[in-house]
């Protein structure tokens, strides 16, 4: 692990040493309390009313998907480097060495198409997906450690016939858990590959930025997540 690794490893430490005061740790005074607890009965009941309405409001969208594009820019780093964590936007090891980022983006789509299957909704949209990261595991972490499929894309939706953006582009954080040593020998050996674990994870990740009102919500896998992202 080089040094900057080691910076941000401490300084991941020192936050959560810092974060570890819990609010209920720091106490008002009581007559900050009672003028708090006062205020919050003055609240009228037609105030939280509106609020809860505007909850009600929040639905999920109702789109299906009518194509889909997904680019893998040239410019993204590619890394052949057998070690435990190289250095790299892609690194992809399943399919013998040739144009990884074909290969990324043949993996990409399939987890799209597959997932747009199950998004019925009324209003066709075309989804353009553009790859920041693909990290997956190179040989030496997957058959000792594991670690994290660290998956970073842009999604965005356009209508089909006028050409223009139905929302905002969107940066979509979708990492997986990867299995390694003993784990990831025995889920080869049942067909489940790294492969095809990111393909249908990808699938679960479109469906809920589609059906969802909040969207995909990314895993939290600790420390090597967090060391993904330098």
């Amino acid at each position: 692990m080089n040094a900057l690794k080691w910076i941000a490893v401490l300084a991941v430490g020192g936050l959560v040493s810092a974060c570890s005061v819990a609010p209920s740790d720091i106490t008002a005074p009581d007559a900050e309390r009672v003028t708090a607890k006062q205020s919050a009965s003055n609240v009228a009941p037609q105030q939280t009313g509106e609020i809860a309405t505007a909850s009600a409001l929040v639905v999920a969208p109702n789109y299906r998907i009518n194509a889909i594009a997904v680019e893998v820019p040239a410019e993204l780093e590619v890394s052949e480097r057998n070690s435990y964590y190289p250095g790299a936007d892609i690194v992809w090891r399943e399919d013998p060495i040739g144009d990884r980022h074909a290969q990324v983006r043949a993996i990409v789509e399939a987890g799209m198409r597959r997932g747009a299957q199950d998004i019925r909704g009324d209003i066709p949209v075309n989804l353009e997906v553009e790859v920041e990261r693909f990290h997956a595991l190179t040989e030496k972490a997957r058959y000792t450690i594991g670690g994290v499929h660290a998956i970073t894309f842009k999604m965005q939706l356009r209508d089909p016939a006028s050409g223009q953006l139905v929302q905002e582009p969107k940066r979509v954080f979708a990492d997986l858990d990867a299995f390694g040593g003993v784990q990831a020998i025995r889920a080869e050996n049942q067909g489940i590959t790294q492969k095809v674990r990111i393909t249908g994870h990808l699938a679960e990740v479109l469906k809920r930025e589609m059906n969802l009102p909040e969207g995909h919500k990314n895993a939290s896998l600790g420390l090597i997540q967090v060391l993904n992202k330098f």
